[in-house]
């Protein structure tokens, strides 16, 4: 399953096979799917993810999210709309921030590229098997 941030992008867990010598690994691991408008993102290099048509993807639980912080839905969804537009904002000023997503990881612009990098404990939760193939993979 995937969840869907509107005007940032879609985070997502797949799965993907590894061929061995020996044997072969199907890890899972997260990323992430930037869906930005363009016009925030003039020079800025970020790689193409391609979210696979079999996973599902939900639109952020608002309701959810207001359960984790006492805050009403409407309330939450407001603060989520105006963190992402003022992001958009300072990535169109070259500000360039460090956009940090709790126990997953930091969405960066470093060199004009823009990438999220995971927490090793976001992936390591993921994929209890073969993790260090996990982490090298993401």
């Amino acid at each position: 399953q995937g969840v869907l941030v509107p005007g940032l992008g879609t985070f997502a867990v797949v799965h993907e096979q590894i061929n061995g010598t020996e044997e072969v690994y199907v890890v899972r691991r997260p990323v992430f799917q930037l869906d930005m408008d363009m016009s925030c993102l003039r020079e800025l290099v970020f790689p193409t993810v391609m979210i696979p048509g079999d996973i599902e993807i939900m639109p952020l639980d608002y309701w959810w999210l207001s359960q984790t912080n006492s805050l009403p839905p409407d309330m939450v969804r407001g603060c989520v709309e105006e963190t992402i537009l003022l992001y958009s904002f300072q990535l169109r000023t070259r500000q360039c921030p460090a956009f940090t997503f709790e126990n997953i990881g930091i969405l960066s612009c470093q060199d004009n590229v823009l990438c999220m990098q995971f927490h090793c404990s976001c992936i390591a939760g993921l994929e209890s098997r073969d993790i260090w193939l996990a982490l090298l993979l993401t």
